[in-house]
């Protein structure tokens, strides 16, 4: 497994202080089990993010509201297990605040994450300085959105979902770091992370059908982001990528 062989040798290599890790579609392609998170987290990722999967194993329900370190979109129904911030303490006694969003451009009906934003960021105590937002969406122009909405208020937005790293890393003029998608963790030789056969006979024949993860060509795909934990402010923002055996 990819995360088991290099999350560490990340974090020692690149002086990493929090790993945090989308965990939605790591079993299988699709949600996560506890099993699952709980050896993500031997790994060495410090909090887990999550999406629009994150309901397809029902075993999760009762794991995610006692497991503050799996968090869900905060713009679900207030009724749903868990909780989408979460604030980390490094060993050195750093604070970092996560939070987790989703969009709503063709995605399942939640908040608007923008005022659901505004309200995470003024929920933070004062003395965290630190603060990350996982922003699963699946248009670019809702990502960018996001980064601009917050831009000054947080120290970084990272999107998730799409599966397909981009280009634009940056640090926007408040000192938000930001890049549209992260990418994915699993096997590039697929289309978005499954079984080519498959995705392609959907598009050729327009019949539906589960589909299965690849397995072939894994790469580990991040996002590393300094951030001045006086000030809150991105130094640094960089693509990070590993390719596995």
């Amino acid at each position: 497994m990819i995360v088991s062989d290099h999350v560490a040798d990340i974090r020692r290599s690149q002086g990493i202080d929090v790993v945090i890790a989308n965990v939605e579609n790591s079993a299988s392609g699709f949600g996560v089990t506890p099993g699952i998170a709980d050896e993500i987290l031997r790994y060495g990722v410090d909090v887990m993010t999550s999406g629009n999967h994150i309901w397809d194993k029902k075993e999760i329900f009762d794991y995610i509201a006692r497991q503050p370190k799996l968090l869900r979109p905060a713009n679900y129904p207030g009724n749903s297990p868990g909780s989408g911030l979460y604030i980390h303490t490094t060993p050195s006694g750093e604070k970092c605040a996560v939070m987790n969003l989703q969009g709503r451009v063709y995605m399942a009906g939640t908040d608007c994450p923008f005022r659901k934003a505004d309200a995470l960021i003024a929920s933070i105590p004062a003395d965290v300085k630190v603060k990350f937002l996982d922003f699963h969406a699946e248009v670019t122009s809702e990502k960018m959105a996001m980064g601009w909405y917050v831009d000054g208020r947080i120290s970084a937005v990272v999107g998730t979902h799409t599966h397909v790293p981009t280009a634009d890393t940056r640090i926007l003029p408040g000192g938000t770091g930001y890049q549209t998608d992260c990418g994915m963790t699993g096997p590039y030789d697929s289309i978005i992370g499954a079984d080519r056969d498959m995705s392609m006979r959907r598009f050729l024949t327009g019949i539906g059908g589960r589909l299965e993860a690849a397995t072939k060509s894994p790469e580990l795909h991040a996002v590393i982001v300094e951030v001045d934990s006086v000030t809150g402010k991105t130094v640094a923002i960089r693509r990070h990528t590993v390719q596995g055996g």
